[in-house]
């Protein structure tokens, strides 16, 4: 190799170097490696596709129970959260349904399909999610599963959901990481 060639590509590899180093450090919250329950591992053919940190709310109402008149309970109503990429940029938010969408404005809706309590006491469980896709074309519209693991609070309260507080809301803070995955595709940092 001569001189030249050996002075033009160690610039480059500094300058990737560098770059990655760079985008390391300025994540706000660096999303946590996957460590969950064989029961929360996407089908064999999946490939991840995108990884977002969730922080946001629970919302819960007091209701009486269906099954159990006479008894109230806190329910979900919805997640409320916004989706922030490893550099903390919001890249989405997540909302009833359960659903997910991204600021190009694809959605995806999830089906539970199975769980596992949390590791953290008071934290929401751990779930695997089948997902389809509605709305355009976008950055969620081939995730087929959704992983929401690392979870921390969000747990409704285990009192005060009496029948005078028939109705009452509560917005309970949580965090969670979401893992979108598809078929066939690489990961993206978005």
């Amino acid at each position: 190799m001569t001189r030249t060639r050996f002075s033009r590509i160690v610039p480059t590899v500094a300058a990737t170097a560098l770059a990655l180093a760079q985008a390391s450090c300025a994540a706000e919250r660096p999303v946590a490696a996957i460590a969950a329950p064989d029961v929360l591992a996407p089908s064999p053919n999946a490939t991840l596709a995108l990884v977002a940190a969730a922080n946001g709310v629970q919302i819960y109402q007091c209701r009486e129970k269906t099954d159990a008149p006479g008894t109230w309970t806190w329910q979900l109503v919805a997640p409320e959260a916004e989706l922030k990429d490893a550099r903390g940029q919001t890249i989405g938010q997540h909302f009833a349904g359960p659903s997910w969408q991204a600021r190009d404005g694809s959605t995806i809706v999830g089906t539970v399909q199975a769980r596992s309590d949390a590791p953290q006491a008071g934290a929401i469980p751990w779930l695997l999610l089948s997902a389809k896709a509605q709305g355009p074309d976008g950055a969620f519209s081939r995730v087929t599963q959704v992983q929401r693991v690392h979870t921390s609070g969000g747990t409704a309260p285990a009192s005060g959901c009496t029948r005078s507080a028939d109705g009452t809301t509560l917005r309970v803070p949580y965090t969670a990481d979401y893992y979108f995955w598809k078929a066939g595709a690489l990961y993206s940092s978005y």
